[in-house]
């Protein structure tokens, strides 16, 4: 028998406009202790069914709804319905594009809640973030096995997110072969990157940033470029395919760079326009002042700088920081392009600390473009935290 949890008063609301968490604090009773990830039956305090969901114990989300209509069963068949309705609305973009690889579930923003699966041409990679994704994962993996039964199966469930839904961080193959240690994708226009499934950033790469990377080359014809937090360059390929003067590559990452230069050569693009500094960010802009550097387009592509609500000022503290070191060294009329993945910088308050940072840089600016997630990683209208990725182009007097 499904269990039942009760809302307090007033606090199904969300659910009524379709939103999927129910908080913990929103919960009056549970009929018993559901195991967990299981179904329960989410009712208003008026005893009316309003979804269904899987239960999280550990989380502050304590249950994430897979269908607002109360009855559904949540098996094998209703995973190969979704998945395969994700899939559907992906799959024009990806013949009009010629685009080898994409986001095939975006979690909550397709109904499934915590599970995130992207495809690298015929290697379908699974993150599942989420207790009632984790409960259901051999349904999950039969309901792929139908719908791609060409392809491989690979997990990348590393993120410490899970640690909130008390699940241990796990990778390997769940069906087919082990992927190589990196496979050739394509993107827009027939760029090609080398990604890493198994050791690489996210699921092996950030495809969330495609369209904006197409975005960036043509501001770059005759420019000095600065890719910050470059990773495997895959920003410097487009400003070296837009005639980009000179590109420097700034990560932490020996291996991300070596990778870098090999996606520089794979795409027959000029390697002695390009330089790559394995150094932090901060401490290269901070000497790139000191010594009066300039460049003409500035890229700041940073990782997720606040995992929780708590960490918001300090984040605030470090995206001003890195925006106002950016400011001081662009050239007049240059460009900013500066990202925030932080699902808990909302897009008013990331404005809003760039345009503190540029008054402190004693620089005007303004946005030309507002830049966000591929169109693969769509948002849901009742679930606005599934906008995470928020990009400006800001050009600087």
């Amino acid at each position: 028998m499904v269990s039942k949890i009760i809302l307090h008063p007033g606090r199904d609301k969300s659910l009524k406009r379709h939103h999927p968490w129910v908080f913990s604090k929103a919960i009056a009773s549970t009929s018993d202790l559901p195991q967990k990830g299981a179904e329960v039956i989410i009712y208003d305090s008026s005893n009316n069914p309003l979804a269904i969901a899987a239960y999280s114990p550990d989380s502050q989300i304590r249950a994430r709804v897979w269908s607002f209509e109360a009855d559904t069963v949540i098996d094998e068949e209703f995973f190969e319905k979704r998945i395969s309705n994700a899939f559907e609305k992906r799959k024009l973009m990806l013949e009009k594009s010629g685009m080898s690889a994409c986001r095939v579930v975006a979690a909550e923003s397709d109904g499934l809640p915590g599970l995130i699966i992207d495809r690298y041409n015929n290697y379908l990679v699974l993150e599942i973030l989420s207790a009632g994704a984790q409960y259901h994962k051999a349904d999950i993996i039969a309901a792929l096995r139908k719908i791609f039964p060409d392809d491989n199966i690979y997990e990348r469930s590393d993120s410490r997110a899970r640690l909130k839904e008390g699940l241990e961080l796990t990778t390997g193959v769940l069906y087919g072969k082990e992927p190589e240690d990196e496979i050739i994708i394509s993107e827009n226009a027939n760029m090609q990157i080398l990604v890493d499934i198994k050791n690489g950033h996210k699921t092996g790469y950030y495809l969330d940033q495609r369209d904006n990377r197409y975005a960036l080359e043509k501001y770059c014809f005759g420019k000095s470029v600065l890719n910050c937090f470059s990773y495997t360059g895959g920003f410097s390929l487009y400003a070296l395919r837009g005639r980009a003067k000179s590109v420097i590559n700034v990560d932490v990452s020996k291996k991300a760079l070596d990778t870098a230069k090999r996606n520089i050569v794979l795409n027959h693009l000029d390697p002695g326009r390009v330089k790559f500094l394995c150094e932090d960010v901060f401490a290269y802009l901070r000497k790139a002042k000191e010594q009066g550097t300039k460049f003409d387009v500035i890229v700041l592509d940073p990782p997720k700088f606040a995992e929780s609500q708590s960490q918001l000022p300090k984040a605030c503290r470090g995206y001003k920081d890195i925006n106002m070191l950016a400011a001081t060294l662009l050239n007049p009329g240059g460009i900013l392009m500066t990202y925030s993945c932080s699902g808990h910088m909302t897009a008013d308050l990331f404005q809003k600390v760039v345009a503190d940072a540029l008054l402190d840089a004693n620089r005007n600016g303004q946005i030309i473009e507002f830049l966000t997630q591929a169109s693969d990683h769509p948002v849901a209208l009742p679930y606005p935290e599934g906008l995470y990725l928020k990009g400006l182009v800001i050009k600087v007097d």
